[in-house]
């Protein structure tokens, strides 16, 4: 092979690995600003510098709702922050909370089935127009169904190339069949009945690096919503953002209504 041919071989085959390795929400747009209070932000500090790790979602006036992968053993000096749009920027609406207790669901496994925790902040929250809970689906609610628009929001990369956004990003998207995401192409036996899965395809290729509009990683333990309502925490997809056999998977709020309840008690 002819030495020009071996270097653009070699710099192809690092970009697909460079890309592999990094997760995020794929198209999008901003969010108005404020438009999802219930939206958290949970963070840790490096240094002098805070920075985000997951999200999560206000869903009584003490307690967040997000996923189990993203503090699998408890607080370890994150913070929670809500009433966020800027991560970056000083805005009057935030207000930052230290971590009581984390509730990880005891089943939870490290292949994310029942991926799902609750947050109890340090101190209940002041509601205004930027900080205010969501509504969750609850047992025997109606869970959108194959094809359902659905939506999610959060602070993760805008692509696989680019680092994190700093202003919030929302995504309108699409429930994938469930007997589809358990094939063998697509997630096989990891896909299980605590989960559903969503996407939306783009006509064409959104950009070079992706051929799908999907969330992952930064935006973990975000909500999945259906006509305003939290169903979903956003949960896990592939190890490279945007494939069409990989699409995001969100764990199903309404499995948990026991637990939720037994939890909020404590």
């Amino acid at each position: 092979m002819a030495p020009e041919k071996v270097l653009l071989l070699a710099a192809a085959v690092f970009v697909v690995a460079l890309i592999s390795q990094t997760e995020a929400i794929m198209g999008g747009r901003e969010a108005a600003a404020h438009s999802r209070p219930y939206m958290a932000s949970i963070q840790f500090t490096e240094g002098e510098t805070t920075k985000h790790e997951c999200g999560g979602f206000l869903i009584a006036d003490q307690w967040v709702m997000t996923a189990a992968h993203c503090l699998p053993s408890g607080p370890n000096g994150r913070r929670v922050v809500l009433g966020a749009h800027s991560l970056s920027e000083t805005e009057e609406t935030k207000q930052s909370f230290d971590i009581l207790q984390v509730h990880n669901h005891p089943d939870y496994s490290t292949h994310y089935n029942n991926d799902i925790a609750l947050i109890k902040l340090d101190r209940p929250i002041v509601a205004s127009e930027a900080v205010r809970a969501v509504e969750y689906l609850r047992t025997n609610g109606t869970n959108p169904g194959t094809g359902a628009a659905v939506d999610t929001a959060g602070w993760g990369s805008v692509n696989n190339l680019a680092g994190r956004t700093d202003k919030l990003k929302e995504l309108f998207i699409e429930v994938v069949n469930h007997a589809r995401c358990g094939r063998r192409d697509y997630y096989g036996r990891k896909f299980t009945i605590n989960m559903m899965c969503a996407y939306k395809l783009c006509p064409k290729p959104c950009n070079e690096t992706y051929s799908i509009e999907d969330a992952c990683d930064g935006d973990s333990g975000g909500p999945l919503l259906y006509n305003g309502v939290a169903v979903g925490i956003t949960s896990n997809g592939g190890k490279k953002c945007g494939q069409v056999k990989k699409p995001g998977i969100y764990t199903i709020i309404s499995q948990y209504t026991q637990w939720i309840d037994n939890t909020l008690a404590l």
